[in-house]
């Protein structure tokens, strides 16, 4: 069964409070918290006063995606906000190596992400030192977008490069994720499931998160 992350971009603001207890009371083992900077993506979403603010609400997993360029300038203090895994973008990290082993002496799970032109070979040389890899099934920066399609063959290229070399790096896949294309991104060899609109926009989001959780 796949690892299911409701993306709080998706949430209700005005509600965060209840949408986090919400997400508490369901199957959903993560939280996604997806920070963008308006520079790196060209879009401006929540920091880390949010963030320290969620992480008082649950004890599940809070699952960082920075989308932000020069990220290793704030591993420490997302560390401190209560963030369990940093992932950083392939694209905006000129020492990757050195940013993916400052986020683990942090005692963080340490996660690369791809955007969707950018191919799975280049994590070659990183993929053993990394926890998670998320590749972005849509452009970054807004959600409600469509699923784009390539990715089912990057999970699947991914999936064999982790395997041949008997790693427990797990896949994770953001973006355009519904209960419609769910199951063959698992089939291809996902391990978590980040769901944004998906999940808060229906009608009974708990609901929503089970189907995704044991989808066939």
């Amino acid at each position: 069964m796949p690892i299911v992350a409701p993306s709080l971009l998706a949430s209700n603001f005005l509600k965060l409070q209840e949408e986090c207890t919400m997400l508490n009371e369901s199957e959903a083992e993560w939280f996604h918290l997806d920070v963008m900077d308006g520079v790196f993506v060209p879009n401006i979403s929540f920091g880390l006063p949010v963030i320290e603010q969620i992480r008082t609400t649950t004890k599940k997993v809070c699952d960082v995606h920075l989308m932000i360029i020069q990220p290793d300038r704030y591993t420490e203090a997302f560390k401190k906000a209560g963030a369990d895994i940093l992932t950083v973008h392939i694209e905006a990290c000129t020492h990757l190596h050195r940013t993916v082993q400052h986020i683990k002496s942090l005692g963080m799970q340490a996660g690369v992400s791809l955007n969707p032109h950018t191919p799975v070979d280049s994590l070659k040389d990183i993929l053993d030192d990394i926890d998670v890899v998320l590749l972005m099934s849509v452009n970054p920066g807004f959600g409600g977008q469509s699923f784009i399609l390539h990715t089912l063959h990057k999970i699947k290229e991914l999936r064999r490069m982790i395997d041949e070399r008997a790693l427990n790096t797990k896949i994770e896949i953001d973006g355009g994720v519904t209960l419609e294309n769910a199951a063959s991104i698992v089939q291809a060899g996902a391990d978590v499931l980040v769901a944004g609109s998906t999940v808060f926009k229906s009608k009974d989001p708990k609901a929503t998160i089970s189907q995704l959780k044991h989808i066939a």
